[in-house]
């Protein structure tokens, strides 16, 4: 079974989310764990958490994916600026708590300059300040497309900073299917090159999740701009291998691009039938 959803608002809280889910063909979500431009994050009550643990158990939900701000930068020239993130990273692992065992998704970071293996360093000490023995969540390193001076655009990248990482047990990675496409790989014509090479480079193992976006871009455009599912360069036929895929199908798939809950139904049960014809 297809196991596919969407990125939904957290704004009325947990259940509300699960509910929204379910009303549109969904049985797994991805949310943002506080504004994604970056503030402190609002209360958590813990009945509505417990209310979604007891949904997505009784709905038979996969695993949820929580997204980390998009203005953390882990791997910052400004010590400032890499402590922000090290602090927010950590208070959102503590908050992750009320949902025990799901999956925590962030963006590497841009070097800005100081080069990718700096860069790497200063992700994998963030990474070794907050992960602890004790959680339940697995924090996600995000596929890049290379824009820019961004870490993880590059297979190799992501595995370096794996490598530096003490408690290789609360890690995994994300694919997003434009941002590898932006990247450079061509998951269109050869997708099958493109998962040998992840697993050579990182293991298949450690892929836990997807990002399912078409994109705006031709392969290695490198710069990151997500479309539709079917309206982009990548199409709808490659993105119904990627879910088909043996080695993809029983993970998690979100959909990011932006779109009305309707829109997102509509594209939900559009993979749904395209796997099961594939």
């Amino acid at each position: 079974m297809l196991h596919i959803g969407c990125h939904l608002s957290s704004s009325d809280g947990f259940l509300a989310m699960g509910r929204t889910a379910l009303e549109i063909g969904a049985d797994t979500f991805q949310f943002f764990t506080r504004n994604p431009r970056g503030s402190r994050a609002k209360a958590i009550d813990p009945a509505d958490a417990a209310a979604l643990r007891e949904l997505m158990a009784r709905e038979g939900f996969a695993k949820v994916i929580a997204h980390a701000p998009y203005t953390l930068n882990p791997c910052s020239a400004s010590e400032d600026t890499r402590t922000f993130a090290r602090e927010t990273m950590a208070d959102d692992l503590r908050r992750m708590e009320f949902l025990p065992g799901q999956y925590y998704n962030f963006h590497p970071g841009s070097h800005v300059g100081q080069g990718v293996e700096t860069g790497i360093a200063l992700i994998a000490d963030t990474l070794n300040t907050i992960l602890t023995p004790d959680q339940t969540t697995t924090v996600l390193l995000e596929t890049m497309a290379g824009k820019g001076s961004e870490v993880g655009g590059r297979f190799e990248e992501l595995r370096a900073i794996l490598d530096r990482v003490e408690l290789q047990d609360k890690m995994g990675v994300c694919l997003d299917t434009c941002h590898v496409s932006d990247g450079g790989y061509d998951i269109i014509g050869d997708l099958d090159g493109v998962l040998e090479e992840f697993d050579r480079v990182i293991g298949l193992e450690r892929l836990k999740a997807v990002h399912l976006n078409d994109s705006k871009n031709p392969r290695g455009a490198r710069k990151d701009r997500h479309e539709k599912i079917g309206q982009g360069e990548i199409g709808l036929e490659a993105l119904t291998r990627v879910v088909c895929h043996p080695a993809l199908r029983d993970l998690p798939f979100c959909l990011e691009t932006p779109n009305e809950l309707p829109g997102y139904a509509a594209e939900i049960a559009l993979l749904r039938q395209a796997a099961e014809r594939g």
